[in-house]
């Protein structure tokens, strides 16, 4: 065993983990991050954590399940142009298909099986017969109701939300990828069901432009949007003072009754949008800090460009989900090379 219990609590977690071999080659295929899901299952496999969860195997969403959130006019258009990757549909620009999401043949296919393993990971936690479920091949937070954004063709994020609301009243959204979580918080603006927090960098230029101090949501959802901006450089124990006293007192205020957590691992140090120096062990505690309230809580992954450095980070999440400490060295798997050859994740940028 690569891994041993620290925590008489994380251990007796039930946790649920969304995976079938299809899933994983349908998300291997995104040319953004290709191979990236395979990284991050061979990994999680290696060090023996697989057999601590339960393996759901995931189901591919429905048309109309997408259509919970999506428009209809955008699902049809990207169904159309999936089945040949025609690039050259003068109607595809309309629906931010392109140059940061660009058309390629299976598109809907893939779509529809990252919003389908997140809504089997939401509707396992509705039974409660799991308290975490996770789907890091999830988490694709910039996708509009009518827009593809950011490599983002369906957002999953929101429809787990919207699948959670069916039996939780409130439902929290935190978001700690590089980015701000633009689509979700866009997608919940006006109601006070769902609260969104994130924490992202925000500077002139920056990727997507929104989630400044001041945004807070819309009408009946005023305050219900929660955006903290941070800028270049920032580490570990700054992070997690500044998360803690923000989740304090959301927790207090909301009250939620169930967790939608996105863990993008762009923050990392090493990644090459090159901003945040961030390591597994820091965003482990955020985590460990959200997990300790002990509600229904549905795990995403999301950005990370460095691939070794994701499997790493979220590999290592999974471990303080289950209560494990993971040996430092790599076990032998099939990536284990590629993992070797890549940039400590814990080295400091420069």
């Amino acid at each position: 065993m690569s891994g041993r219990e620290h925590s008489d609590e994380s251990s007796k977690r039930r946790v649920a983990y969304v995976y079938s071999p299809e899933y994983i080659e349908t998300c291997d295929t995104l040319s953004k991050v290709p191979n990236r899901a395979s990284m991050v299952h061979s990994l999680i496999e290696a060090y023996g954590l697989l057999q601590h969860m339960s393996v759901l195997k995931p189901r591919a969403a429905t048309m109309e399940e997408m259509a919970m959130f999506h428009t209809d006019s955008y699902l049809e258009h990207l169904h159309k142009i999936s089945q040949d990757g025609d690039n050259d549909d003068p109607q595809s620009a309309d629906y931010g298909l392109g140059y940061d999401c660009p058309v390629v043949e299976g598109i809907f296919d893939y779509a529809a099986a990252v919003g389908g393993a997140t809504l089997t990971a939401a509707e396992c936690l509705l039974d409660q017969k799991y308290e975490v479920a996770i789907n890091w091949a999830g988490g694709w937070h910039h996708a509009k109701k009518d827009e593809a954004s950011g490599f983002c063709y369906v957002n999953d994020a929101v429809l787990g939300i919207l699948k959670l609301r069916e039996k939780y009243e409130r439902v929290l959204y935190v978001d700690v990828d590089l980015h701000h979580g633009d689509g979700v918080e866009e997608a919940f603006s006006f109601t006070s069901k769902v609260m969104t927090v994130s924490l992202h960098k925000f500077s002139p230029g920056f990727f997507p432009g929104t989630g400044d101090l001041c945004d807070t949501g819309l009408g009946k959802g005023r305050w219900y949007a929660v955006n903290i901006p941070l800028e270049d450089g920032i580490q570990d124990d700054r992070y997690f003072q500044v998360f803690t006293s923000v989740m304090q007192e959301v927790r207090s205020q909301f009250n939620p009754e169930a967790v939608l957590m996105q863990l993008g691992a762009d923050t990392m140090a090493g990644d090459p949008m090159c901003s945040f120096n961030m390591t597994p062990v820091g965003v482990a505690k955020c985590l460990l800090h959200v997990l300790q309230w002990q509600l229904p809580t549905l795990l995403l992954g999301g950005g990370g460009y460095n691939l070794a450095n994701t499997a790493r980070c979220w590999t290592f999440l999974t471990a303080t989900v289950l209560g494990k400490t993971l040996s430092s060295e790599i076990p032998d798997h099939e990536l284990k090379q590629t993992l070797n050859l890549s940039s400590n994740c814990s080295k400091r940028q420069q």
